[in-house]
């Protein structure tokens, strides 16, 4: 059970609440303090657990996995028990509550396990063999959820919990990832028809924290999901959160303002518990999120680097990736990033904003096509659309289409491709279609007309576990990725707060340096090409096969090493 000092949190939670309300700031800090002092007696201090060089991440569903006669949520923890076992740390739980659209991300209720998928039991037994790590989707609600239908309904109780922008609301700077309309008609249970803002489209209705209840509302779930065991809190799409007129609506003052005093409370209530921040947009915007370094989140979604990545392999060429990781360290004793390649989403595009050139991504774009996957398009707002993401599966992507044994180069190119994200400053997460060697699923993104499903398939789990047996695509990426992950384990310079520096000494390889000058220094070599490579400069044990290289390290195409003195 967590003690809480009144007092002191009071004094840190209301300048926070008088920047959002003025003039009724102490209403709201009274609320705060209510739903802090509800909860307090169920949550317990994690503060002596950091993330570490063992840290790493699964992104999956709750339905990930199907078996007959069982909740998917049970088959996923069977599963992860079998075959996965104590490769990864934490399960990132995609949205597991009740929904109408979107995979998930079209909540009904924010405080329910959807039953399809099992119960808030089902979740405990995933707990006792790894850290959860749960999404709250806090922009938005589905349009048949209780919320909306009771403000259609002008319950006064949710008064203001959804925006109707009037005639006066100037949204001519509105920055959003979606080409469907920003405001939709809904009729009302008196005949009337009300307009609400829709940044995701028309089943997914913003709230409006603007409203003091709304916050209170969200804080109740926010402090909900640690108590039902939580160390990490995933706030999806949490940028577009606030709006005001005549902005971007995006990454207002006010959204980080939130982020602050829910750090505030999650760091009094559970310390230790993280708080990660998903905003998918250009590199300099999304690091805003870390604050100070101690204030902001304790992970931001590290978006730019599954597009440079992807850049590296299709052109054979580490420059533009290697030129971006020299700018990249270490945040703060609390804070750092959440390294990933793959999700279920697609591979965003604005993060490469100033990255790459017009022509680079042309070629992503060309690759992604030629290997049957899709691009989404967003609206600027200017009115014109411009690539948003790709949708693909990241291994198939990787590989370039004529080659001759595509399965096997999606297993050495995928690895090297991971053996980057597990070198990177930060901690590491890895989508369960990656970590079983998965390809596209062409068959459900056309079924469904959803090019996001293409990287989404649910998998049988007794097909699985054979396939694990016969098919050199699966076997060879699980075991590979187990391999990283067990000696990356071993390896302190590769804590999410040690150091990185580049090695520019081939255009063909990234050359990263963690913890250097240090006894735990650890240098890590990717090549990206399809050429070998030799780098001269580079000697050591590689602990990835035990060799020792003393003439300089040679890289076979699409090679890697981690080497120690």
């Amino acid at each position: 059970m967590t003690r809480i000092d009144t007092e002191a949190l009071r004094e840190r939670l209301a300048p926070l609440v008088a920047d959002l309300y003025p003039g009724r700031a102490d209403d709201v800090v009274a609320g705060l303090l209510d739903l802090a002092a509800r909860w307090a007696p169920r949550l317990h201090s994690l503060e002596h657990e950091r993330p570490d060089e063992g840290t790493a991440y699964l992104i999956t569903y709750g339905d990930a996995f199907r078996r007959a006669g069982e909740t998917p949520l049970h088959t996923l923890a069977a599963v992860l028990r079998e075959h996965v076992r104590d490769a990864v740390t934490d399960v990132h739980l995609l949205p597991i509550y009740p929904w109408t659209s979107d995979d998930g991300f079209g909540v009904v209720d924010h405080r329910q396990v959807n039953p399809e998928l099992g119960s808030w039991a089902d979740v405990a037994d995933l707990r006792a063999d790894h850290a959860l790590a749960l999404d709250f989707v806090a922009n938005h609600v589905s349009s048949s959820s209780a919320w909306f239908r009771a403000w259609l309904a002008r319950d006064p109780r949710y008064a203001g919990y959804f925006l109707e922008p009037g005639p006066d609301f100037d949204t001519s700077r509105v920055v959003r990832p979606r080409v469907s309309p920003l405001v939709h008609e809904y009729a009302r249970p008196d005949g009337t028809v009300a307009r609400a803002w829709t940044t995701f489209g028309a089943d997914q209705v913003d709230v409006d924290p603007s409203t003091p209840a709304v916050l209170l509302d969200l804080t109740d779930v926010l402090l909900g999901y640690l108590a039902r065991g939580a160390t990490t809190v995933r706030l999806d799409a949490i940028g577009f959160l606030w709006k005001q007129s005549g902005t971007t609506c995006i990454h207002l003052p006010q959204t980080h303002t939130v982020v602050r005093l829910w750090r505030v409370l999650v760091d009094t209530l559970a310390p230790g518990t993280l708080l990660l921040t998903e905003t998918n947009v250009p590199h300099a915007d999304n690091i805003t999120y870390f604050g100070d370094g101690s204030d902001e989140a304790n992970m931001v979604y590290q978006f730019a680097l599954p597009p440079l990545v992807l850049h590296a392999f299709v052109t054979g060429r580490a420059t533009v990736l290697a030129r971006w990781a020299a700018g990249i360290g270490p945040v703060s004793p609390t804070a750092t990033w959440f390294n990933f390649l793959a999700s279920h989403d697609g591979i965003g595009i604005r993060p490469t904003e100033g990255l790459l050139t017009d022509e680079d991504r042309a070629l992503l774009v060309e690759r992604t096509l030629a290997r049957g996957g899709r691009v989404s398009m967003a609206t600027r707002p200017d009115g014109s659309e411009s690539v948003y993401e790709l949708n693909t599966n990241y291994l198939d992507a990787l590989v370039d289409p004529a080659d001759p044994d595509p399965d096997a180069a999606a297993v050495t190119h995928g690895l090297a491709a991971h053996a980057i994200l597990l070198s990177m400053v930060g901690v590491p997460a890895i989508y369960y279609h990656s970590l079983l060697g998965s390809g596209q699923d062409r068959a459900g993104m056309e079924a469904s007309g959803i090019p996001r499903r293409i990287n989404r398939e649910t998998l049988d789990a007794d097909r699985l576990a054979a396939e694990l047996r016969t098919s050199a695509r699966r076997s060879g990426m699980l075991e590979g990725l187990r391999h990283l992950l067990a000696v990356r384990r071993t390896l302190p310079g590769f804590s999410p707060f040690a150091a990185q520096e580049v090695e520019q000494l081939d255009e063909r390889a990234l050359v990263l340096r963690r913890a250097a000058g240090t006894p735990d220094e650890v240098v890590a070599a990717v090549n990206v090409s399809g050429e070998p490579v030799h780098l001269p400069a580079l000697g050591g044990t590689d602990v990835l096969t035990g060799t020792r290289h003393d003439d300089g390290l040679r890289l076979a195409p699409h090679g890697y090493a981690w080497l120690v003195r």
